[in-house]
């Protein structure tokens, strides 16, 4: 199930044919071959239909899934997968697109952080500024919404302010790490992350947690070695996925979080998550 650019809400099934050409290498790469695939698979069906209109999706259904099955097979084959052929359904429409919500809501003054955002996105967006500004809002027409956007702009302005004193930034998220590193936790792990982030200026920050080795640590900046794990997300994705409002394998699913290694591995920095919560 996911949110069209025009607002529909839709069921989509995929029928994903693929041949394992080496079988050593795709055991030796993940630990579970058609769960990894599948989740891969949903990941780029999600990042691609998200960008296009109920109408759009109808009528290129075919083009699209010659395009998803070369997005999968960018990530399958250094497993020894290929996918030969993806067939999209359109199971059912849950709601019809809402093309009229996006002119009134772009034409008052934007709440930060919510410029250019739509469906689902949004829907998140307008879980961390209240419950006025929810765009899905069962019975609320597009005028209704564009008012509760602009009475959450005039009347609770420091909305950024606000999130920012909620969320910290990704430097002092990592920061919050070290105390938590033991060999406890590098016994559950056992693994090595580099972590690409993307700030808000445009720029990027790397840090290099080790989980592989003695008690764990962490310090910024490529590593010299070769990590088993490298993982590309947002400033404000990395900050949910540590606050644990996101779970490393939705965010890995939905396009949030990219990775290049071992998925299983990815997933285990969910223990890390733990252990900074335990710890507050």
């Amino acid at each position: 199930q996911l949110t069209s650019k025009d607002g529909a809400i839709i069921s989509m099934g995929a029928d994903v044919q693929f041949r394992v050409w080496d079988p050593v290498l795709s055991i030796m790469m993940v630990k579970d071959l058609i769960a990894a695939t599948r989740m891969t698979a949903q990941n780029a069906m999600t990042k691609t239909l998200m960008k296009k209109s109920l109408r759009e999706i109808q009528a290129e259904k075919m083009r699209i899934g010659e395009q998803l099955l070369l997005e999968i097979n960018d990530t399958t084959r250094s497993w020894g997968l290929e996918v030969d052929r993806v067939e999209l359904s359109m199971e059912a429409v849950l709601q019809p697109p809402q093309e009229n919500l996006v002119g009134p809501v772009a034409t008052v003054p934007p709440v930060p952080g919510l410029e250019g955002l739509d469906g689902t996105i949004q829907q998140l967006a307008a879980h961390f500024f209240g419950s006025s500004l929810a765009l899905d809002g069962g019975g609320t027409g597009a005028s209704e919404a564009a008012d509760s956007v602009e009475t959450v702009n005039e009347v609770e302005a420091p909305t950024a302010p606000l999130l920012s004193w909620r969320k910290p930034s990704a430097d002092e998220l990592l920061s919050a790490v070290e105390p938590v590193l033991s060999e406890a936790l590098v016994s559950q792990v056992g693994a090595s992350y580099q972590v690409n982030i993307a700030l808000p200026s445009g720029t990027w920050s790397t840090y290099f947690i080790d989980l592989s080795s003695g008690s764990g640590r962490i310090s910024h900046g490529v590593p010299e070695g070769t990590p088993d794990v490298t993982l590309e997300v947002s400033e404000k994705d990395l900050q949910d996925l540590f606050s644990g409002d996101l779970r490393p394998l939705s965010a890995y699913m939905s396009g949030r979080l990219q990775v290049k290694g071992d998925l299983h591995l990815a997933v285990k920095l969910e223990e890390l998550v733990k252990a900074m919560k335990q710890r507050r």
